[in-house]
């Protein structure tokens, strides 16, 4: 089974509609419009942030995992390359982003990558 690793802020900022204006409330609500689709497709989901908005806590389970990284440029793109590295079985994992040095950086582990983009129709679809 594919296990999916998406590259957070990169998928926000696939859609227009002002996210810029407030990353917090678009992080919060990426996290519960994911936590709906990986009930409904049954899909196990990683979802990576660069940083953790204030006092935000997502919940756990319903096969949709949140982690924040450290913060600093590019420390969602770092974890992500590390959450491939490491993982026994990359060949498993699918990893959402359209920032091509870590689509070549996960492939050349091992895994597969699609672009935001194809992403977002499916989410969309369900």
């Amino acid at each position: 089974m594919t296990h999916l690793v998406i590259d957070g802020m990169n998928l926000i900022g696939s859609r227009a509609g002002g996210w810029w204006r407030d990353p917090d409330r678009a992080i919060r609500e990426l996290v519960e419009e994911l936590e709906g689709f990986a009930q409904a497709t049954g899909e196990a989901i990683t979802l990576v942030f660069d940083r953790r908005p204030p006092g935000y806590s997502p919940g756990t389970g319903g096969g949709l995992k949140v982690l924040f990284a450290g913060g600093g440029p590019q420390a969602a793109d770092l974890l992500i390359a590390d959450l491939v590295r490491e993982h026994p079985d990359p060949d498993t994992l699918l990893v959402v982003t359209s920032d091509k040095p870590l689509r070549a950086t996960v492939e050349a582990a091992g895994a597969s990558a699609e672009s935001v983009g194809a992403f977002r129709e499916r989410l969309e679809d369900r």
